[in-house]
Formats: structure tokens, sequence, C-alpha cells
């Protein structure tokens, strides 16, 4: 009986989530958010989250270089370490990991801060004063956070790629054309595209999780740390499982099709 309790009640989370989704997809097109809104969430998902997303692009180059270089000189294929720290960060841990780092910094907070509102009953006052809850807390966190996103991924990806020149150059003493000229060859469109199309996806599911997570909170303090915490666990989860979907789909559908080749 608990089992099937639990199954109905993960159903009927499902169901919500997608409802919550659905209705804020329709709210930016319908009835879009005030543009102040919108601006204080992209300073606050985008501007605030660059010191943390600089730090872990950046010592992600360092170490993928070090690891690169140790690996590949003996077999005298040192001239690779910068393929590989531009390959590795553009489509895999560029993406991953500033959702992970985003996730940490602003979908906890974002999950705490809608919480307190629900149980404090801000958000029923909202809802009494016929302020849309939608496009007034929800839209404006789902604009800045599928803008946003891509942008600081890409900045990561660029500190990544930064942080291997320096430790390459610097300290291992491989030539700057050296570390560069292989990326423009081996590094197509269709990695580009893998790594922002999978930043694009990460911030629908941080930004809608933590929010839903946030809207359906209860039981006063203690509630709404339960709440941010799943709310980070899930999101991590999810990244994990939606990184893998994502990354053999693209693949076999530009194996199929050839469209970035």
């Amino acid at each position: 009986m608990r089992f099937l309790l639990s199954k109905f009640h993960f159903l009927v989370a499902t169901g919500e989530y997608i409802t919550l989704l659905w209705r804020a997809t329709v709210t930016i097109f319908k009835k879009p958010p005030n543009w102040h809104l919108i601006q204080d969430q992209l300073y606050s998902i985008g501007v605030l989250s660059l010191p943390v997303v600089a730090m872990t692009g950046f010592s992600t180059g360092l170490v993928l270089a070090a690891q690169s270089f140790f690996q590949l000189s003996d077999k005298g294929l040192a001239g690779a370490t910068g393929l590989m720290v531009g390959k590795a960060m553009i489509t895999e841990l560029g993406p991953v990991l500033t959702a992970f780092m985003v996730t940490g910094r602003v979908g906890a907070a974002m999950c705490a801060e809608l919480g307190t509102m629900k149980v404090t009953e801000q958000i029923d006052a909202l809802e009494t004063m016929a302020v849309s809850p939608n496009r007034h807390l929800i839209a404006p966190r789902f604009i800045a956070g599928t803008i946003m996103m891509p942008l600081l991924t890409i900045f990561s990806i660029f500190m990544g790629i930064f942080g291997g020149y320096l430790i390459s150059v610097f300290y291992f003493k491989v030539a700057p054309t050296t570390y560069f000229d292989p990326m423009p060859i081996y590094i197509t469109n269709f990695d580009l595209l893998t790594g922002v199309f999978k930043a694009f996806i990460f911030g629908v599911i941080i930004v809608t999780v933590s929010c839903y997570k946030g809207l359906i909170t209860s039981g006063g303090a203690e509630g709404v740390g339960r709440s941010t915490t799943n709310s980070v666990v899930i999101c991590y989860t999810l990244i994990l499982f939606t990184n893998f979907f994502i990354t053999l789909g693209l693949n076999l559908l530009e194996n199929v099709t050839g469209w970035f080749s």
C-alpha cells in the first residue's frame, strides 16, 4: 500500500510540475512580466554568479590540462592538450559544472525564497490581490534562467580554456600555437550547439524545479529547509541524467542527419 501511495504521489507531483512549466511558458508569451522583474533576476542569476562560475571553470581547465599533459606527453601527443581541454569544457564539463554551481547558489536561494513566501502566506496574499504568482514570481525567473545559463556556460568554457592555456604554456612549456591550433580543426559547430543546448535545458530544470518545490512548501521553517534540500538534490539528479540523454540523442541525430558535419 505504501509503495502504491508513493507512486501515486510521484505521478501527482510530476503532473503538477508539468502544469507549472506549461503555465509559465504560456504566461511568458501571452502576458510577459514587467521588465524590471526580469532585470532583477538577470542580475541575481547571471551577474552575481560570475565569480563562482569563473573559479569553477578556471580550476577545471587547470586540472584538465594537467591531467591531459601527464597522460599524453609520454606518448608524444602533448600538442593535443588544448584540444582535450576545449572539447571537454565545451561539450560536457562546462555546461554540467556551471549548472551545479548555479543550482547551489541560485536554485537553493530561489526555492527558499518562494518557500518562505508560501509558508508565511504571502503567495496567498498576492492571489487575493489578483496578482498572478506565475507572472510575478515564476515567469521572470524562467526567462532570466534560460537566458543566463547559456551565457554563464560560455563564460565558464572560456575560463576553462584560459586556465588550461596558462598552465600548459607557462608550466608545461607548450607553445601557444600548439595549444590552440587543433581547436578550429576538431571542435565543430555541433560541439558548440551541444554545450549551449545543454545549458538552456539545465536552466529550465533549475528554475522550474526550484520554483515548484518552493511553491509546495509546508511546515514552517523546517519545511523550507526540507524543500530547499530536496530541490537541490532533484536538480543535480535531473542534470546528470538529462546530460546523458541529450548527449546520446544529439549524437545519434548528428550521425543520422549530418546537419553539422
